[in-house]
């Protein structure tokens, strides 16, 4: 098959890696020139990623802007630089006044349009520059407040200071930003221990076709899971 082909793939991206070395292995995998992605994932971040192929790299964009479903862990009384387990610690702090009914308060108080600081360590560009080069120079800029919108807060688990629950939320939310802003609520640091996407629009991580697979098998394997866009 001639290498003119489009359409998105959907991907279960593994920990470990970044979302640019996911695509630099499909691309170098299907042997195309165009390959892009629809929302980074931190390499301590795992889940879906739609990755789109040739033509259908024009639709990025309109993808960016899709709602989003994670599964989230949040660990109280930890503050790293990075706001995840990857940062240096800054300070920690008591959680011992906390239970799972006021964390489920607090996490109704964030459901809705508000704004959000997106953090330092992140992909987000400011005069050319992804701020996360610059946190890793030690260097903090101010950042303007976006908006953005959190359908639901599930909260489905609490012990041992550590919180697990589903969001659903718009595009451009920093959820990392989020357990940082939970614990602060809560009169505690908190910082994010893991997160999984599960969804992005109507794509499901169900759905996905793993790195392994993509890594172990033949090019037309790969060829029969993307879809038309």
């Amino acid at each position: 098959m001639q290498n003119d082909f489009s359409g998105l793939l959907v991907v279960n991206k593994p920990v470990g890696i970044t979302s640019f070395k996911l695509i630099s292995i499909i691309k170098k995998k299907l042997q195309v020139k165009k390959v892009g992605h629809c929302g980074t994932l931190d390499p301590l971040a795992s889940g879906l990623m739609l990755v789109l192929i040739n033509k259908a790299t024009k639709l990025q964009d309109n993808f960016m802007k899709k709602d989003k479903v994670y599964l989230a862990s949040v660990k109280l009384g930890l503050k790293t630089a990075s706001g995840d387990l990857d940062g240096k610690i800054i300070s920690q702090s008591d959680y011992s006044h906390v239970d799972i009914d006021k964390i489920k308060k607090v996490c109704d108080s964030f459901i809705g349009e508000t704004e959000q600081i997106p953090p330092m360590f992140s992909a987000l560009k400011v005069g050319g520059k992804k701020l996360y080069e610059l946190a890793r120079k030690g260097i903090e800029i101010e950042r303007k407040k976006r908006k953005i919108k959190i359908y639901f807060i599930n909260v489905l688990n609490y012990s041992n200071g550590i919180i697990d629950m589903r969001v659903k939320c718009s595009s451009g939310t920093y959820i990392r930003t989020l357990a940082e802003d939970i614990g602060a609520k809560l009169n505690t640091d908190a910082v994010l221990n893991n997160l999984v996407r599960e969804e992005i629009d109507e794509y499901l991580l169900k759905q996905s076709i793993s790195l392994s697979d993509i890594e172990n098998n033949e090019k037309e394997f790969i060829l029969d899971k993307i879809i038309q866009i």
